[in-house]
């Protein structure tokens, strides 16, 4: 492990580890309870950042995607291997929580509607990206196909953001551009909270992942070195 990138590790390991216990401080008991929905609308302080998160993973993704196919270091394909899994992990998240919510929010655990539609999608083609990678026949074939669906999820994900504006539907838009802010000051306060720990918890995730990749990936070189050496000999 580089020495240099060792303080980054620890600072985001602490720092997660500092913001988690007041993120479900300000969810659970800081934040007031909503007079309509009740105790189940603190699944909002939870499925918004995991969703806002996840985009933060896929704009890693495009960019190291796109990357890697100019550059062709693996080094880039590791960084878009551990975006790809850590979006995942929040857009299932998002998967997850949102029917919980929705059930009593709308009487119905799924809703054919374009923004649900297209996060499962996501949900998709994030699994095709790391099937690519599994399944080719060789390393640069697969984080070839992986990076061109890493372009296609940020295509995705794009859609997934305008849906709503789009083509309307029951999915609430919370953040609307131009209008007042609709959350009262204790609830805002707990999603800022929120969100900042979960995007701590992604950095750190993203990081610990493209650091065992890194592992990975020179491990896989040196034994196909060893192994061509023996051929050679």
């Amino acid at each position: 492990m580089n020495r240099s990138a060792r303080p980054l590790g620890g600072l985001l390991l602490v720092s997660t580890l500092v913001a988690m216990p007041f993120a479900l401080w300000s969810a659970l008991l800081y934040a007031p309870t909503e007079q309509t929905m009740g105790a189940v609308q603190r699944i909002f302080y939870f499925h918004v950042p995991a969703a806002v998160v996840a985009y933060l993973a896929v704009a890693i993704l495009l960019g190291s995607s796109i990357v890697y196919l100019y550059k062709r270091d693996l080094a880039w394909d590791d960084l878009s291997k551990a975006a790809t899994e850590v979006c995942l992990f929040f857009c299932t998240l998002v998967l997850i929580t949102g029917p919980i919510w929705a059930k009593p929010a709308w009487g119905t655990w799924w809703t054919w509607e374009a923004r649900l539609i297209s996060t499962l999608v996501l949900e998709i083609l994030l699994v095709a990206a790391l099937m690519v990678r599994r399944y080719a026949d060789n390393r640069d074939l697969g984080a070839r196909l992986a990076a061109i669906l890493g372009i296609t999820i940020a295509a995705d994900v794009y859609v997934v953001h305008k849906a709503v504006e789009w083509w309307r539907g029951m999915h609430p838009q919370v953040f609307r551009a131009g209008e007042k802010e609709s959350l009262e000051p204790k609830m805002r306060l707990a999603l800022l909270v929120c969100m900042l720990a979960t995007t701590l918890l992604c950095m750190l995730l993203i990081w610990l992942r493209y650091r065992t990749a890194r592992i990975e990936t020179r491990t896989e070189g040196l034994r196909l070195r060893d192994r061509d050496e023996g051929d050679d000999r």
